[in-house]
């Protein structure tokens, strides 16, 4: 934003970052490094520059991922995803074979097995925030922190309905499926406790059904729900499920995760080692003064209406969360 504000001109770049964060800011190390030229290579002349701007992608994916469904695995005594590479063929098996006792000179049964192939390509998520040359230019740093809150919100948004919603079918080469998508729920059996319990009691009945060890499962609902069930007393008025709150905590000895995001009404219970997560780990951000855009929250391709950031005298920022 300090090189956007003084308009590519590094030397005023580096006097616009140093009066807004101070002399010892990393922003302002790596613009007073770049007025000289020099290489990513030599270790004293540029490179620090290499990692400064590593630390700045960091810090914003911290920022981001902790507050998505899936940041949330892995984290505070959740059991992680299994993590695979992107563009990976994984072969399943969808039936097994089966034997019997044969008798002295009886023929002996024959068996197959089923198997499936499936293939787990990569996905990207990507918003564009448009600013203008003046809130650049006579911002404080309220405007950068506006800026990276709400690039940081619609990605949030798009990672934490995508992964949840059982209407998010596979879009090829577009987008992947949600982990519900295709699930047949199960209704809620009623409101009081022993409805709930009994409502444990079927998904449970599902998962072993399924020969589906639920041993790294997760709850995953909304806030309204994890407060209802926080509230809920027994004759005695003792909590009923003492472990959860509105944040989160345990429900039924399984560690919940709260979201939103997740439709009202709605819990899911997932086993996350059955769940396999792609994560380049990366958050690009990128600025443009000369790309053209549509001013629109649905773009088409091919689409000939679009505004000049040249023209306009604005500045196009995107993010990208591969």
């Amino acid at each position: 934003m300090a090189v956007g504000a003084a308009k590519g001109n590094a030397p005023q770049a580096y006097e616009i970052a140093k009066a807004q964060f101070g002399e010892n800011n990393d922003v302002v190390t790596s613009l007073k490094a770049a007025v000289s030229a020099g290489t990513t290579t030599d270790p004293t002349w540029a490179a620090p520059l290499v990692d400064t701007y590593q630390r700045f992608t960091g810090d914003f994916l911290e920022y981001l991922r902790p507050q998505t469904i899936i940041g949330k695995f892995g984290a505070n005594g959740v059991p992680a995803l299994r993590r695979i590479p992107f563009n990976v063929s994984i072969v399943g098996q969808t039936s097994g074979g089966s034997a019997g006792w044969v008798g002295e000179g009886a023929p002996k049964p024959l068996t197959k097995f089923d198997y499936n192939d499936v293939n787990l390509r990569w996905a990207k998520v990507a918003a564009i925030a448009v600013i203008t040359d003046e809130l650049l230019r006579f911002s404080n740093p309220g405007a950068e922190a506006l800026v990276r809150d709400n690039l940081a919100a619609a990605v949030i948004e798009r990672l934490d309905i995508d992964f949840v919603n059982p209407a998010k079918a596979a879009v090829s080469n577009v987008s992947p499926a949600s982990i519900t998508n295709g699930v047949t729920p199960i209704a809620s059996s009623g409101t009081d406790e022993d409805a709930i319990r009994a409502d444990i009691k079927a998904l449970m009945q599902t998962y072993l059904a399924a020969n589906v060890s639920p041993t790294s499962a997760v709850w995953i609902m909304p806030s309204m729900v994890a407060l209802s069930l926080s509230l809920m007393s027994n004759p005695l008025g003792q909590a009923a499920f003492p472990g959860i709150t509105m944040t989160g905590g345990t429900f039924n000895g399984m560690p919940v995760i709260v979201s939103d995001y997740v439709p009202a009404g709605t819990v899911i219970l997932a086993n996350a080692n059955d769940i396999f997560l792609a994560d380049d780990g990366q958050v690009t951000i990128d600025a443009s003064r000369e790309a053209s855009l549509q001013m629109n929250d649905a773009p088409t391709a091919g689409a000939t209406t679009s505004v000049s950031l040249w023209q306009t005298n604005s500045v196009g920022i995107r993010a990208e969360l591969l």
